[in-house]
């Protein structure tokens, strides 16, 4: 068996139904830990996304890894499922190492081309909520707990880098406003956890090959290269599991705290660290996006990937 540096350890994925926090999940029982992956989406019941990803699919996929992945149904708005859920981790481990916090909830909610004045203003209020309330809420219940052991990480999952994102305007209003926020959280977790022996960090996975994306491009992960005849800038994607090692590479490094308060990307950690996508690849899609996608340059992920 490879060697599982977090054995020992308790994560919580909060929004670990698919996508990045189905995959940082995996990676994190891959490393050995037990994870705590919480969503909407059961077996018996799903979210409005009308998906058929479950929260118990991940969990089996967290212990077929090399690690323990337990699901708990938490609707993250819920103050009183959370405070329950944070009171089952206290019971069952007495401990929490790394906190993720990846609910999102938006695809359906914000509308690409729409100003703030004619947004749907429920959905984009909702938006809101789902994307930074549920975070709050997450972090105030969780935090204590993993306080309770020196050396804890709570990463903060957004959409760009505080760089990239503090000069280019993220398609809408809301989907701007939501992203930046949870920058802006990993900054202020930073001074609030930083003296008190944690970590907090954002991270940005690049362009990710989530089950919605590659629906919705009408590709497989075995075939995703046949959507570049109508997107070719997603020769720079990534797989979930490519920031789900990031994210495993953080817990297992006793220097964490070096990078408290900053904002972190998949492939900017990769070349850190050294691990690689499925594929043995490393993409750098924030760098390529900077400097080909938005440059206006022919799709040509060589150098960058």
């Amino acid at each position: 068996m490879a060697a599982q540096p977090l054995k020992g350890k308790v994560a919580l994925v909060a929004g670990a139904t698919r996508g990045a926090g189905r995959g940082i999940a995996v990676e994190l029982g891959a490393a050995g830990a037990t994870v705590y992956v919480t969503g909407r989406s059961t077996r018996e019941r799903r979210s409005e996304y009308d998906r058929p990803e479950t929260i118990e699919d991940t969990a089996d996929l967290v212990t077929e890894a090399g690690g323990t992945g337990i699901a708990v149904p938490t609707d993250h708005l819920e103050p009183a499922q959370v405070r329950a859920l944070v009171d089952r981790i206290a019971d069952e481990q007495g401990r929490l190492d790394v906190l993720v916090n990846d609910v999102w909830g938006g695809e359906k909610l914000f509308e690409w081309t729409s100003p703030v004045w004619e947004h749907d203003l429920d959905n984009g209020l909702r938006l809101l909520r789902l994307a930074v309330e549920t975070h709050a809420i997450t972090n105030h219940f969780a935090l204590p707990l993993l306080l309770r052991h020196p050396g804890g990480l709570t990463v903060e999952m957004t959409d760009g880098t505080a760089e990239y994102n503090g000069t280019h305007y993220r398609a809408t209003f809301f989907y701007d406003l939501a992203k930046s926020s949870v920058l802006r959280m990993a900054f202020a977790l930073g001074h609030e956890l930083g003296p008190r022996g944690a970590t907090a960090v954002a991270l940005t996975p690049g362009w990710l090959r989530s089950e919605m994306m590659l629906d919705g491009f009408g590709v497989r992960e075995e075939n995703w290269r046949d959507a570049l005849t109508k997107v070719p800038h997603f020769v720079i994607s990534e797989t979930p599991r490519y920031v789900g090692r990031a994210v495993a590479a953080l817990a297992g490094d006793p220097d964490v705290s070096r990078f408290n308060g900053q904002s972190l990307s998949s492939g900017g950690l990769a070349q850190i660290y050294g691990f690689t996508d499925l594929d043995g690849s490393r993409p750098d899609a924030w760098r390529y996006i900077v400097e080909v996608q938005d440059a206006d340059k022919p799709a040509d992920a060589t150098g960058y990937r």
